[in-house]
């Protein structure tokens, strides 16, 4: 009696918002944690059901990613800010302010060339600059919830939100979404 992940099945997206859904093979009493399910089968009788994880919030646990050396304070970025002036580094640097001042335990480092905020050792988001624009990126932002439509990418965790000098930004929305990656990764780090 249990559930067994049987495979994965991406779903075409009903709303602007991607999600997974996955097959898993439920037997017996197994089935009344699905909602709405009261009746109790037999042992012997199994059937496979599609389940929406984000809908059911059915909790999978994955390890996270970590990195060694974040510090309080990385000289390293400040270095980075330099050789990134002029209007996109200013972006970068603004967003970036925004996400060490989110929390007392915000370390940071520089990673793959671009700064990363991290609450101890696991990161939450980076900065990034390109030549025509800045990525605002979020290392769990597959699980961030977006009411503004934000996000972008396909990544099976990473998201970004891409910014244009001159081009109006929901500051609003965005800090909002920094500050629930942070809070997202505070809840993973402190659940296990």
């Amino acid at each position: 009696m249990g559930i067994e992940r049987r495979g994965a099945t991406q779903s075409k997206p009903t709303d602007s918002a991607n999600f997974r859904r996955k097959r898993y093979r439920v037997t017996g009493e197994s089935l009344s944690f699905l909602q709405g399910t009261t009746r109790q089968w037999p042992s012997r009788v199994k059937c496979c059901i599609i389940v929406d994880l984000e809908k059911s919030r059915v909790t999978m646990k994955t390890n996270l990613l970590r990195f060694n050396g974040a510090v309080e304070r990385d000289p390293a970025i400040d270095t980075w800010m330099k050789a990134h002036a002029g209007e996109l580094g200013a972006i970068a640097h603004r967003w970036f302010e925004v996400m060490r001042k989110c929390g007392d335990e915000v370390r940071e480092l520089l990673h793959d060339g671009c700064p990363v905020a991290c609450l101890g050792d696991a990161p939450f988001g980076y900065v990034n600059v390109f030549n025509s624009h800045v990525n605002v990126g979020f290392f769990q932002g597959a699980a961030l919830p977006d009411p503004a439509h934000l996000l972008q990418g396909t990544g099976r965790f990473m998201r970004h939100v891409k910014l244009r000098p001159g081009t109006a930004t929901n500051a609003a929305a965005l800090g909002r979404l920094i500050d629930t990656a942070y809070s997202d990764i505070k809840a993973r780090v402190e659940n296990g």
